[in-house]
């Protein structure tokens, strides 16, 4: 049996990260994913590639720093998925002492983004921010301020396009496996026991290291590799909202309840809402928005946009965030990431946002190649992603890319496809007409049997029901509902 360099378990977006770095570096790489890749907190994000305007009223300037950099360097090797952003802060019946910090953390940000390519801040007039915004409301606004970030419609292509270019230099990738155990020698971890959720099959896999990068489900596959392992981390959830376009631009505004910051931005032709903040201690992969979440976020938007209806509302969006464990209020909780030697030949990756995913899998590369005794220079800071390399082509007919997507790019599932390999899971049906298409052509290229086609089916309009949860009066799943 091989034994690998490197076993990485998760297959969202920092597991990836991981995954390609190791490979590029020589290293023999196998990842494992239980579901498929990209579908967890990486497809629950807000969307932005972002230093995080907030973090400086933490004094958190170590993480905005990574994360601007890393904005410039994703800007570089996925011009294709990562795409720069104009935001607006408005402001309304703002005293000096509100716009002068504001004015001071604008200068910091772009001083912190020093070696970066987009344009600096710059503050509007009222008349400017609604020429800009015309749906704003406009009683109270007294100006903006407008800085540029950036936005990746599809977080989870970012994470299958390192996958890709990490299989292309060797690793084996594998969605749909579960790891179910370790394999160790004495108290040191030599591998993993998987299982394949479709088939029930069983195998294993060993290796000199194994990454433990499973995001919020990270606590719950280390108590599966070893029984001591202590918690690590504190989940907390968060919502989106995809309503009918109501700005150019995207908005940092503040909710009136609590003063939390939110988002209101421009996304494939919607307005996508968010986000929520609150403890959450349920199964990640159940978390859904319920109706006192899509409340909360009404109320924060509807005083900015008093035309926004609940009946506005097409879909939700949820996801769970993987957190250091810390005391205080959700939303005081660093996003820094942390790196834990948990046992001999296990090592753990709690925290870390979307924009530094690729410095952080720099990080944790760099540690197993110390405890490998090899010396290998990281590249993805300046090798792009496979589709950076493509040239813009009009897009080929619906079967064709259900095709590719299987025999390239180990798409499994109907909703694999519609929301990890395609954006057609986020159009406004969500993809439910082309949903029997789909089917049909997976179907035949997978051999499934007549029932196995009827479960996908079903499966994918469960996932669409569960976008519209929110519209139940029942509550979906318990969590602590406070909020800062």
């Amino acid at each position: 049996m091989q034994v690998f360099d490197l076993i990485v378990t998760g297959g969202g977006i920092i597991g990836a990260g991981i995954a390609r770095d190791a490979a590029l570096r020589g290293l023999s790489v196998a990842l494992f994913e239980k579901n498929d890749f990209g579908s967890g907190t990486t497809a629950g994000s807000t969307r932005l590639i972002h230093g995080g305007l907030r973090y400086l009223e933490m004094f958190d300037l170590r993480l905005v720093r990574m994360d601007l950099r890393e904005r410039e360097t994703l800007l570089r090797i996925a011009p294709h998925l990562v795409k720069p952003l104009r935001f607006l802060v408005p402001f309304y019946h703002r005293s000096l002492l509100y716009r002068a910090p504001l004015r001071a953390g604008m200068r910091l940000y772009d001083t912190l983004a020093f070696d970066g390519t987009l344009p600096g801040h710059r503050f509007l007039t009222a008349a400017e921010t609604l020429a800009m915004e015309p749906q704003l409301r406009r009683e109270g606004l007294q100006g903006s301020a407008a800085y540029y970030d950036a936005q990746v419609n599809s977080p989870e292509r970012l994470a299958i396009e390192s996958l890709i270019d990490a299989r292309e230099h060797g690793a084996l990738i594998r969605n749909c496996c579960e790891v179910t155990g370790a394999l160790r020698d004495g108290d040191a971890v030599r591998g993993v026991r998987l299982r394949h959720v479709l088939t029930g099959e069983e195998s294993e896999a060993r290796g000199r290291i194994v990454v433990n990068a499973s995001g919020p489900w990270l606590d719950r596959v280390a108590a599966t590799l070893g029984p001591h392992a202590r918690p690590l981390l504190r989940t907390t959830k968060g919502i989106h909202l995809a309503c009918p376009p109501m700005s150019a631009n995207a908005l940092v505004l503040f909710t009136q309840s609590d003063g939390r910051l939110f988002f209101v931005i421009p996304w494939l032709g919607y307005s996508w809402i968010g986000t929520t903040d609150t403890d959450y201690e349920g199964d990640p992969g159940r978390a859904r928005a319920t109706a006192a979440d899509v409340d909360y976020l009404l109320g924060a938007a509807t005083p900015f946009f008093p035309a926004l209806q609940p009946s506005d509302i097409f879909w939700t969006n949820a996801g769970v965030r993987a957190l250091v464990r810390q005391p205080g209020s959700e939303s005081s909780v660093s996003r820094l990431h942390r790196i834990v030697d948990n046992a001999p030949g296990l090592i753990s990756i709690a925290g870390g946002k979307i924009t530094g995913y690729r410095a952080i899998a720099e990080e944790v590369v760099d540690v197993v190649c110390r405890k490998l005794g090899v010396r290998r220079t990281c590249t993805t800071a300046r090798t792009p992603l496979p589709g950076a390399c493509l040239p813009e082509s009009a897009q080929p007919d619906l079967d064709a890319q259900v095709l590719f997507a299987i025999r390239t790019e180990q798409c499994v599932r109907v909703s694999d496809f519609l929301l990890r390999r395609t954006l057609l899971g986020f159009s406004h049906d969500q993809g439910m007409q082309v949903v029997p298409r789909i089917a049909e052509v997976m179907a035949r290229e997978l051999h499934w049997t007549p029932d196995r086609k009827a479960d996908e089916i079903r499966q994918y309009h469960e996932w669409v029901a569960e976008t519209q949860a929110f519209r139940s009066p029942e509550p979906v799943e318990p969590e602590k509902q406070g909020r800062n």
